[in-house]
């Protein structure tokens, strides 16, 4: 079965892709039928060089029956050579467990609540002033040490 997936190239830690058309039982970077684009994700999401594709032999490719990767298949929507597929951007392994999931259901609804309800008049959980402490009591022991120095 062909199929048309990325290739890694690059260094470490710098990494480049060719987007090629592949027999899928070729290794990832191994052998290769033809190479139909590139992709550096190091670049911005708006320059036009992070993804480049040879439009006339994607074209060709899908039609022969190559089977586009979920993320070079993501790359031709974007530049409008195939249908949209259905992807989540995070898998279903790396979701919240059911307690926590039960508990933000929880919190959201608290606060939702607490949105909902009216807001307490302000005038009248105004806190009052209080006084400060007189400073007496230092003044009381300063006479007593001078009483016992005498």
């Amino acid at each position: 079965m062909l199929v048309m997936r990325m290739s890694r190239h690059g260094t470490k830690k710098r990494p480049f892709y060719h987007i090629v058309v592949a027999d899928s039982r070729y290794p990832r970077d191994g052998r290769f039928i033809e190479k139909i684009g590139t992709y550096n994700p190091m670049l911005a999401r708006e320059n036009a060089q992070r993804v480049t594709l040879v439009e006339e032999r994607v074209k060709h490719w899908i039609k022969v029956g190559a089977q586009p990767s979920d993320r070079v298949a993501r790359f031709l929507h974007d530049a409008k050579l195939g249908p949209k597929l259905e992807w989540r951007e995070t898998p279903k392994k790396s979701a919240p467990r059911a307690k926590t999931q039960e508990r933000l259901k929880l919190e959201a609804a608290e606060k939702e609540k607490a949105a909902a309800a009216p807001p307490a008049p302000a005038a009248a959980e105004a806190p009052k002033a209080e006084e400060a402490p007189k400073a007496e009591a230092p003044a009381e022991e300063a006479p007593k040490a001078e009483e016992a120095q005498a």
